[in-house]
């Protein structure tokens, strides 16, 4: 019983895998991105829109090569900073693009 539990098991994940637009659905991305996107709020503002009168940069509405490049910035050292360097070290080169790509999109 145990092979054909195996066999039957292996052939799932084979299909599954066959069909790697279903794996992760567009709300599944998009969930993805806004979790990513909330990791900012506590500095930034939730949807990157800060309160009036903050001293840091709001984010929503910024050119998205801009916001790469910060990033990137911040995550080499090259740009001054006082936790940016250490959060920034905590994301991949593609979340670092996705975050850009979610602030850019959103309305000032």
């Amino acid at each position: 019983m145990k092979i054909h539990f195996s066999t039957a098991a292996l052939a799932l994940c084979t299909l599954a895998a066959s069909f790697p637009g279903h794996a992760q659905t567009a709300s599944a991305q998009a969930l993805y991105t806004r979790s990513l996107a909330a990791t900012c709020a506590n500095c930034h503002g939730t949807d990157g829109r800060t309160v009036q009168g903050s001293s840091v940069l709001p984010l929503a509405g910024l050119d998205k090569n801009y916001l790469v490049a910060q990033m990137q910035a911040f995550k080499t050292g090259t740009r001054p900073a006082t936790v940016m360097h250490q959060i920034s070290k905590g994301y991949s080169d593609a979340q670092i693009d996705i975050i850009a790509g979610y602030f850019a999109a959103q309305k000032k």
